[in-house]
C-alpha cells in the first residue's frame, strides 16, 4: 500500500489512499481543496487504498466528500476496516455539529419531580435504617454495661449531666412559665364567652401534664442538646480522635455515646417535671390576676378535678424522647466526613430529625391514648 497521500481521478471515480496523518496536512489540505471543485454528487468514491488515518486526515476528507456520504459508509464502502470507518463518522458528526456540544433533550417536569420523591424517599429510608441499626448497638452496650459496674463512666456521665439537664433548667422554666401563661390567657379569653371561666384551671393542668411539658422540653433539648452531641462527636471525627480510640481498643459507642444517653435518659424526666410545674405556675398567676382565682382555689381545682394519669402520660414519654434525641445526636455526630461545613450539616440535620421524631411520636402517641381511653 502507498504510504504517500494522495487523491487520483479515476475513470470509476475518485480514489483516495496513502497515510492520511498530521505530517501530510499541508499537501492535502492543496489536493483536498484542488479536488472539491470535480466532486459532484454523483461521482463514485473509493477509500479501499486508504492507508495510516487520524483525526487531521478524517477531517479532510469529511470536508471534501461531505457529511452525508460518512453515514452512508456501511453501505458504500464495506471493505473500510471497522476502525476507520468509526473515525470518519465520528469527526463527521462532530463537524455536523459545528463544534457545539449535543443539548440533552428536556426533561418532563412531572419526571423530574417524581425522581426527586423518589431519591428523598430513598434518602428518609436509608436515615430510618441507620437509626434503626445505631439504636440495636447502643441498647446492647447499655445492657452490657449495666451488668459490669466497673465500666460504667461515672465522671463522664455527670458532666454530660450538667449541661444537657442543670444548664437547661432556667430556659426550660422560663418557657413554660410563658407558655402556661398564654395558654391560660387565650383559655380564658375564649371560656369566658361560655361562662366558664374557671375551666381555665383545667385546661392548662390538661395541657401541660399531658403534652405541653414534655413536647416542648423534648423540643428544647433537640435544639440544645442534639446539636451540641453532634457537634462534639463531629469535631472528635474530623480531628481523627475517634480512630485513635478504636486502636487504642476502646469502644466508641461505650465510651462516647453511652454517657450521654444515660445523662439525657436523667435529665429530660426531671426537666419535664419542671416544666409541667413552671406551665401550671404560669397559668395560676393568669388565673390570679385575670379571673380572680386565688393560688389555694387554683390548688383546690387541681386536687379535685386532675387525675394522676395525666401526669404518667406525660412522664412516660419523656423516656422514650430522651432515648432518640440522645441517639439521633450521636448517631449524626459518627456521620460527619472531616470538614466543618460537614459537622454543621450533622449538626442542623440532628436538629431537624430530632424534632421531627418527636412531634410524629407524640402524635402518635395521643392518638392511640385518646382511643385506649387515657
Amino acid at each position: 500500500m502507498t504510504t504517500e497521500p494522495f487523491i487520483s481521478a479515476q475513470k470509476s471515480g475518485l480514489q483516495i489512499g496513502g497515510d492520511w496523518t498530521l505530517a501530510h496536512y499541508s499537501t492535502l489540505q492543496k489536493q483536498v481543496d484542488t479536488a472539491r471543485g470535480g466532486l459532484g454528487s454523483g461521482v463514485a468514491v473509493d477509500l479501499s487504498a486508504l492507508g495510516s488515518l487520524d483525526t487531521a486526515g478524517a477531517a479532510l476528507i469529511v470536508e471534501l466528500l461531505g457529511v452525508s456520504r460518512m453515514a452512508d459508509l456501511d453501505a458504500t464502502m464495506p471493505n473500510l476496516p471497522a476502525e476507520r470507518r468509526a473515525l470518519l463518522q465520528t469527526v463527521a458528526t462532530a463537524m455536523a455539529l459545528g463544534g457545539k456540544e449535543a443539548k440533552a433533550p428536556r426533561r418532563s417536569a412531572l419526571i423530574e419531580l417524581l425522581e426527586n420523591i423518589g431519591k428523598a424517599v430513598q434518602g428518609l429510608w436509608e436515615q430510618a435504617l441507620a437509626l434503626l441499626g445505631f439504636t440495636g448497638v447502643v441498647l446492647s452496650s447499655m445492657f452490657t454495661i449495666l451488668l459490669l459496674p466497673g465500666r460504667w463512666r461515672i465522671t463522664s456521665l455527670v458532666t454530660h449531666l450538667e449541661q444537657s439537664g442543670l444548664n437547661a433548667v432556667p430556659i426550660v422554666a422560663l418557657l413554660t412559665f410563658l407558655v402556661g401563661a398564654v395558654v391560660a390567657f387565650l383559655g380564658a379569653t375564649i371560656l369566658a364567652d361560655f361562662g366558664a371561666s374557671i375551666y381555665t384551671v383545667n385546661l392548662v393542668a390538661f395541657s401541660f401534664l399531658r403534652e405541653f411539658g414534655v413536647l416542648l422540653t423534648a423540643i428544647l433539648m433537640a435544639g440544645r442538646t442534639a446539636s451540641a452531641f453532634t457537634a462534639q462527636i463531629g469535631s472528635m471525627k474530623a480531628n481523627e480522635e475517634i480512630d485513635a480510640i478504636r486502636t487504642l481498643g476502646l469502644s466508641p459507642v461505650e465510651l462516647l455515646v453511652l454517657p450521654r444517653v444515660f445523662a439525657m435518659l436523667i435529665a429530660l424526666p426531671m426537666l419535664t417535671f419542671i416544666a409541667m410545674l413552671s406551665g401550671m405556675v404560669g397559668g395560676a398567676v393568669v388565673c390570679a390576676l385575670a379571673l380572680d382565682i386565688s393560688p389555694s382555689m387554683y390548688l383546690s381545682i387541681l386536687q379535685e378535678n386532675i387525675e394522676l394519669r395525666h401526669f404518667l402520660v406525660g412522664i412516660c414519654k419523656a423516656p422514650i424522647f430522651a432515648f432518640l434525641i440522645a441517639v439521633i445526636g450521636c448517631l449524626e455526630g459518627f456521620k460527619v466526613t472531616g470538614s466543618a461545613q460537614s459537622v454543621g450539616e450533622r449538626t442542623t440535620s440532628s436538629v431537624v430529625q430530632s424534632i421531627f421524631v418527636v412531634i410524629v411520636l407524640d402524635a402518635i402517641a395521643a392518638l392511640f391514648l385518646m382511643e385506649v381511653g387515657w
